[in-house]
C-alpha cells in the first residue's frame, strides 16, 4: 500500500541549493588561493569574500539540514507530525459539519482533522506557490487516499481573500501559514479566516505569534472577546509540547502558539 508523503517543511531543494552554493564559494576560495591569476589588493578581497561565503553557506546548510531532519515525518524527532497532531487535537466537528484548513500544504492537518471527525468534512485550501513547488493538490489527494480518508477535499485558495461566504464553516484551522505571507498587518488575515467561521464554531490557528510578526496579540485577543468570541486563549507550543524552549529558539520558532476560541 502506498504511504502518505507529507514532504518536509524545510524543502530539500533549499538544502541542496545551500550545499551547492557553499561548494561554489569554496571552489572560488581555493582557486584564488592556489592560482596566480590575481595578486595584491584584489586577491585579498576576493579571498576574504569567498571565504566568508563558504563559512556562511556551510553554517546555513548545516542549520537547514538539521531542520530537515527534525521536521521529517519519517525521522526520529517527527516534529511536523507532533505539531499537526497537537493542532488537530483542538478540533471537534459536529456530525455533518465542515471545517476549513487554510494553507493546507501537503494536506497533513486537513487529513488529521478529518480522521478525528469521520462524520464531518474538511476542505483544505492553498495557493501552492513556487516556494514549495513539491506541494500541490494532487499530492494532497494522494495522501488522503493513502491514509484511507475520504471526507476531505482540496482546492486552490488565497488566505488573504477567501472565496467563501461569511459563516460558512463549523471550524477553521491553520498551521504555520500566515507568518509566511508578506503583508503589513497579519491580524487582518486572522480576521479574514474568522470571517468564514459560523457562530458557535471553533478555531485553532497555529503560527509564530511574535510581536514583530503580529503586533500586540493580547490586544487582538481582547478585540475578539469584545466582538463576542468566547474562550479566546493562546497555548504556547514551545514549552516542550511539542517544541522545546531551546529548540524553538535556534530553529526560529520562538513565539509559536495555537490561537484558540469559539465564535
Amino acid at each position: 500500500m502506498t504511504r502518505a508523503n507529507y514532504k518536509n517543511w524545510m524543502p530539500k531543494g533549499m538544502v541542496v541549493a545551500g550545499a551547492c552554493g557553499t561548494g561554489a564559494f569554496l571552489a572560488l576560495y581555493l582557486f584564488f588561493r592556489l592560482s596566480g591569476v590575481l595578486s595584491g589588493h584584489w586577491r585579498m578581497i576576493l579571498l576574504a569574500l569567498s571565504l566568508a561565503g563558504t563559512v556562511v553557506g556551510a553554517v546555513s546548510t548545516l542549520w537547514m539540514t538539521i531542520l530537515y531532519r527534525r521536521f521529517s515525518y519519517d525521522g526520529k524527532r517527527q516534529l511536523s507530525r507532533r505539531i499537526i497532531e497537537e493542532v488537530a487535537s483542538h478540533v471537534d466537528l459536529p456530525e455533518g459539519g465542515e471545517a476549513l484548513d487554510v494553507g493546507c500544504g501537503s494536506g497533513a492537518l486537513t487529513i488529521a482533522c478529518a480522521k478525528r471527525s469521520p462524520g464531518a468534512r474538511v476542505l483544505g485550501v492553498d495557493r501552492w506557490g513556487k516556494e514549495y513547488a513539491s506541494f500541490n493538490r494532487p499530492l494532497c489527494e494522494s495522501n488522503a487516499q493513502a491514509e484511507g480518508v475520504s471526507n476531505v477535499s482540496f482546492a486552490r485558495g488565497d488566505a488573504t481573500h477567501l472565496e467563501f461566504e461569511d459563516e460558512r464553516f463549523d471550524a477553521v484551522v491553520s498551521n504555520y501559514v500566515y507568518h509566511n505571507i508578506p503583508v503589513r498587518d497579519r491580524q487582518e488575515i486572522l480576521m479574514e479566516t474568522l470571517r468564514v467561521l459560523k457562530k458557535g464554531g471553533t478555531f485553532a490557528l497555529h503560527d509564530i505569534f511574535s510581536k514583530a510578526k503580529y503586533g500586540d496579540m493580547e490586544a487582538f485577543m481582547q478585540k475578539l472577546r469584545d466582538l463576542g468570541y468566547e474562550e479566546v486563549r493562546m497555548i504556547d507550543t514551545t514549552k516542550g509540547n511539542p517544541i522545546g524552549p531551546s529548540e524553538a529558539m535556534w530553529m526560529g520558532l520562538s513565539g509559536s502558539a495555537i490561537l484558540l476560541g469559539k465564535k
